[in-house]
């Protein structure tokens, strides 16, 4: 069966920079559009970014753009998000999903498998 398992969370200070990775398997990774979504305490689930199968097309939520990175290596089966200039509001649970779609798929429920998720904590 599909499994995917997040690392990298962790609490870091304001301005701080995490990278977060996703190992996934039981799949074909290269056929799945991988997915980074987060979510905060009595906050719907919101899309972060999304990669295409080879890596060439990535989608992101505008706010954003710039600060975080996706990005995947399909010969270990993982995607990382990398994430810089942290700031408290960026503080959730981060979660990686995986979809047959392609494009900016920005809702939940294109996504058929997720983990369990990675927590960040942001300190001001």
């Amino acid at each position: 069966q599909v499994q995917l398992v997040e690392s990298g969370g962790g609490l870091v200070e304001a301005g701080g920079s995490l990278t977060l990775s996703c190992a996934a398997s039981g799949l074909t990774f290269t056929s799945y559009t991988m997915g980074w979504f987060r979510q905060a305490p009595g906050k719907e689930r919101e899309f972060v970014a999304a990669v295409n199968w080879s890596g060439g097309a990535k989608y992101y939520t505008d706010s954003l753009r710039g600060r975080f990175t996706i990005s995947r290596d399909n010969a270990k089966n993982t995607v990382y998000l990398q994430m810089n200039s942290l700031k408290p509001d960026d503080a959730a649970v981060y979660y990686c999903a995986t979809s047959y779609r392609t494009g900016r798929l920005t809702s939940t429920v294109y996504y058929a498998n997720w983990g369990r998720g990675t927590q960040v904590t942001v300190s001001s």
